[in-house]
Formats: structure tokens, sequence, C-alpha cells
């Protein structure tokens, strides 16, 4: 449908740019297995994301998988329910009892007073999101992970190119993973990243993520095939050109609803945090129902019913899905904060191509079809 505004979109770059980088590896007959165009994209997104290290995936869940090998995280992780799936997916594919903790209602974010409570002899790490692209209490969970000897591996699915009084929030932790889905804010169709902070441990990420080869005829770990190839590393080389203005235009979208919507009873928003560079990943709002007069669901299809796709994100909470609603830290009462947002949360549309006459129409509906 042409009149279609969509939640997201994603960002092209130059199709005829991306031809001639097509016929360069057509020529080359090198499509993948850590080729120019791989080499070259690792090395400019550490550049541009300010961290030391960055070894490519083919996705962005294998990351959290592999990081988890790494570092050979066993027993219980702490994590929170309000993410994608993904997020808790890895630990049960590596045979890890995710725990859950309540989230923070400002931030979204894992609640680090939550998290000492729910250590036990079996926890081995600290599983945060930074959910929205918004940064966790990262100075709160470094004490608590000392305090108890425990890794933290961050879930920076959204935050790429963030940054705390210019400093990489992905240089926090002992890694942390990117996504660069089609969805995201930078994407290479399907993609992913994992940071890390020394050559030594991302010469043993490439392994891994390699079956283990550490050349050709030695197997040092059982790794798996998380490489990216050589097309999406070409897309994402030229994408990297243009994030900047993309998320420039991400901030307009943003500004615009945040000045339409602040005195809209019952909508409640984040505001930016001062000293954060953010990236605009998502534009969540929190629905009263009794103040606005119309609960999240209804607004979210009144919304439908006009070709607006907005997101209920997150919801439901991957605590309430079949794998692990039976855990004892996945009851509502135990994780409060979470199950409420969730009930109140919708994303609205926001991406780099959504026209003034679209958010226009988007905030008009907001503002005034309640009932």
């Amino acid at each position: 449908m042409d009149n279609l505004i969509t939640v997201t979109s994603p960002l092209l770059p130059d199709l005829d740019e991306f031809h001639s980088m097509l016929k360069e590896i057509w020529d080359a007959k090198w499509i993948t297995n850590n080729g120019r165009f791989h080499q070259q994209l690792e090395r400019e997104l550490a550049s541009y994301l300010k961290v030391p290290y960055i070894s490519l995936f083919t996705n962005g869940t294998l990351p959290l998988i592999t990081a988890l090998q790494a570092l050979r995280i066993t027993g219980e992780v702490i994590t929170t329910p309000y993410s994608f799936v993904a997020t808790t997916h890895s630990l049960w594919w590596n045979g890890i009892k995710p725990v859950f903790v309540d989230i923070d209602p400002e931030t979204c974010n894992i609640d680090p007073a939550k998290i000492e409570a729910a250590i036990t002899p079996r926890t081995t790490a600290i599983m945060p999101v930074h959910c929205y692209g918004r940064p966790c209490d990262t100075k709160a969970i470094k004490e608590i992970a000392n305090k108890y000897g425990l890794r933290v591996i961050y879930d920076a699915a959204h935050a790429f190119g963030v940054e705390v009084d210019g400093k990489s929030l992905l240089a926090e932790g002992d890694m942390a993973t990117l996504s660069f889905h089609a969805t995201k804010v930078y994407n290479t169709i399907e993609g992913g990243a994992l940071v890390v902070h020394d050559e030594e441990t991302k010469r043993r990420i490439d392994y891994l993520k390699n079956f283990g080869f550490a050349g050709e005829t030695e197997v040092v770990a059982p790794g798996i095939n998380g490489k990216m190839d050589e097309m999406r590393s070409a897309y994402g080389l030229l994408n990297l050109r243009q994030v900047g203005k993309a998320i420039e235009a991400r901030r307009h979208v943003a500004e615009a609803y945040r000045e339409a919507l602040h005195d809209v009873p019952g909508i409640r928003m984040f505001d930016n945090i001062p000293g954060v560079r953010h990236n605009y990943s998502y534009f969540p709002v929190f629905i009263d129902a009794e103040k606005y007069g119309m609960t999240r669901d209804e607004l979210y299809f009144k919304l439908r019913a006009s070709n607006i796709l907005g997101r209920r994100y997150f919801y439901p909470l991957i605590s309430t899905f079949s794998t692990y609603r039976a855990l004892p830290s996945a009851h509502p009462d135990n994780i409060p904060t979470a199950t409420r947002l969730a009930e109140q949360v919708i994303c609205l549309p926001l991406h780099h191509a959504l026209s003034e006459d679209q958010i226009n129409l988007i905030n008009s509906i907001i503002q005034y079809n309640r009932g």
C-alpha cells in the first residue's frame, strides 16, 4: 500500500554505488570468508563507533550466543524481561537459565537495585539491554559485577552510535553486541557485531564464528558459522556513509513528536538525557488509559485504521512466553514495572524517510482522535 506508514523503514544505499561494489566482488570472485570489504567494514565501524575491535556476524543473535561461549558463561544469568526474545533465547541455546529482574520505569532498562537480590551461587553474568538505545546505569551494574565476580554482556542491539559524555556506550561491559537488521538505525540487511576490548579476544571470537578454525587444518573450539559475506559488507560500507544524516532526520521526527504531544494528558514520553548522543532508534509512548481516555490497544488499532503501523514494543514480555513462563522469576509479581509498561507502550513510526505530512497526521490522530 502506497499510503502505508510503517513503524520503521530500511536505510538503503545508492543502488548504482552498490552495483559498482558488487561488480568488484564478482570480479574478485571472493564472496565470503573474511574478504576485502568485510575487513574494511570492521575497521571503519570500529573507528565510527569509537571502539577498539569489532567482529562482524551474519545476524544480531549469533553475537549474543558467541559472547556467552567465549566467556564460558554457565548456570544463571540475570537479565530483563523487557526486550526482544533473542536476548534470552541466546541464553537458552547455551543451556543457561535466565533470571528476570524488574526494570526502571524512567529508562525501561534493568533496575540495578533489583539485581543484587537475584544473585545466587549459580549466577555467572548479567545481560542488560540498552532499551530503545537509552543507556543502562553502567556504573551501578559494573560495581555489582565487580563485587560478585560476574561478567557483563550488554545487548546493545538498539544502541548503534550512542555515546555518553563523548565515550562510546559500546565500550561498557566485558562485551557488547549489535544488530544490523533492516529495522535498525544502521543495517546490513541482516547482520550484527560483537564489540571486544583486546586483540586476543577478537581473535578468539573470529575463530568461534568460523567453525573454530585457527588455520587451514587446526580447529581450536566447537565454533559455528556466523560470518558476514562480502555483499552485505559492501552494503554496510555504503550505509555507514549516510547513517549520520539518517540519525539527524530521526532526531527531527522525535522532536516533532515531543513538541506536539508533550501536553496531551495520559501520554508519557522520554526526554533526551543530558550528555548522551542519542541515535533515536525508537520513539515509545506510554498510555495511561484513565487520563488519555483510550487504552494503548485502542490507540494502536485506531492508528492502523489510518494505515499507520505503530508497534507494541515490548509486548508481550519475554517472561510470558511458553519457554520462560514457568520460571519463578517470570511471575508478574516479581516484575511489576515491566508488566505494567508492556501493557502501556506503543512505539510510533520513526525513520529517516517520514514526511512532515505523515508526522502531522500521526500527531493529529493522537491529539484529537480520543474516545
